[in-house]
């Protein structure tokens, strides 16, 4: 089945694109993520990014530059971003769903309905597979303890319960992000269950 085409000048195709582009963004880093995660710092991240992304493979994709070349460029881009700070797995697949979008509403070649399916498929599947019913019963939360406990690396039983009773959950696992000796802090992903 062959969709219909539509003749729009350069500007009006660039604006539906845009459109296109921003809404999704809307709906999938504060829409989604943020209801869901709650984390600013990663909302802007992401939106100012999918921006820039857009613009940039917008002009890429309207002069003789191949797409590969553009893919690498913006590889580099992200490990630049990504490596400042470690994030998690749900950050890093939200932030990347950020970029696809931008790639898929800004690469010329595809008709401007094709492009708003396409999206539309991205958001009902982030949608529903980070809906909170499917994961309801483990949430995460990120603390900063004001003294480094000396069993935190060689005892995670231990470690895992102290957390448990000090934050009154269940403590399913934890992930150590950073440890600042110089003022005895321990920055820590803590994931429980309600009891």
């Amino acid at each position: 089945m062959m969709l219909p085409t539509f003749t729009l000048t350069p500007l009006l195709e660039l604006a539906a694109r845009f459109c296109i582009d921003i809404v999704a963004v809307l709906v999938l880093v504060f829409g989604m993520y943020y209801r869901r995660h709650h984390d600013k710092e990663l909302v802007t991240a992401a939106s100012l990014f999918n921006t820039f992304v857009f613009a940039v493979l917008t002009i890429l994709s309207s002069v003789e530059f191949s797409v590969a070349a553009g893919f690498g460029l913006f590889a580099i881009l992200a490990l630049f971003t990504l490596r400042s700070e470690q994030i998690t797995k749900i950050e890093i697949t939200y932030f990347f769903g950020s970029v696809a979008i931008a790639v898929i509403c800004s690469v010329h070649g595809t008709q401007i309905p094709f492009v708003a399916a396409t999206v539309a498929f991205v958001l009902v599947g982030a949608y529903v597979l980070d809906h909170p019913r499917i994961l309801r019963s483990v949430d995460g939360i990120k603390i900063t303890l004001d003294k480094i406990d000396a069993h935190a690396l060689c005892d995670q039983g231990k470690m895992r319960a102290d957390l448990a009773r000090r934050l009154g959950v269940e403590v399913m696992f934890y992930r150590i992000i950073s440890f600042d000796y110089v003022n005895d802090l321990a920055r820590i992903d803590v994931y429980y269950r309600k009891s």
